[in-house]
């Protein structure tokens, strides 16, 4: 099945909307609940104005499979505010999410090596993301696969969520 990358932006909201909610629902029926919590993103006015804002100001990209929508991403030029920038530019992804119908068929890896492309084509070396560390870290083990390298933990909000932040070379 062939993979194809579309540029994406204000008007896939809804798509970005239902690609983290089909993950929400994936991970509570693994019993992950502490990544993305329990309910869908969509009903959330918080992670919907969140989601609005990326689109418009980032620059999302949408995996296609066979022409149906599979995985998406933001590329932005800094990391969440929950983070610090890194001391040369970059490129950050955000809002990493799969329809879970398409696991395992190569979306999310091609997205990823697409950021990377587009952030080297733009004369930038460092493409970073970060992610929940928690549970059994096999998401920090997917980037890793990925090309990614872990750079620096750390913990965020009330409850100690615990991530981690990864950088990727591509110049």
């Amino acid at each position: 099945m062939p993979i194809t990358i579309r540029e994406g932006g204000p008007d896939d909201v809804p798509l970005i909307l239902g690609m983290l909610d089909s993950s929400v629902e994936w991970l509570v029926s693994q019993g992950r609940t502490r990544q993305w919590g329990t309910e869908p993103w969509s009903g959330n006015p918080r992670a919907v104005a969140m989601v609005e804002r990326y689109a418009t100001l980032g620059r999302p990209y949408v995996a296609e499979v066979d022409g149906v929508p599979a995985a998406t991403l933001t590329l932005t030029d800094a990391p969440s505010p929950y983070l610090e920038p890194a001391d040369e530019p970059e490129r950050y992804i955000s809002l990493f999410a799969s329809d879970r119908r398409f696991k395992g068929r190569g979306a999310g890896a091609a997205l990823l090596a697409h950021a990377a492309q587009v952030t080297r084509r733009e004369g930038v070396s460092l493409l970073r993301v970060d992610c929940y560390a928690g549970d059994d870290g096999k998401l920090v083990a997917y980037y890793e696969r990925n090309g990614f390298i872990r750079t620096e933990p750390f913990t965020y909000g009330e409850d100690a969520w615990p991530g981690q932040v990864l950088a990727r070379r591509v110049l």
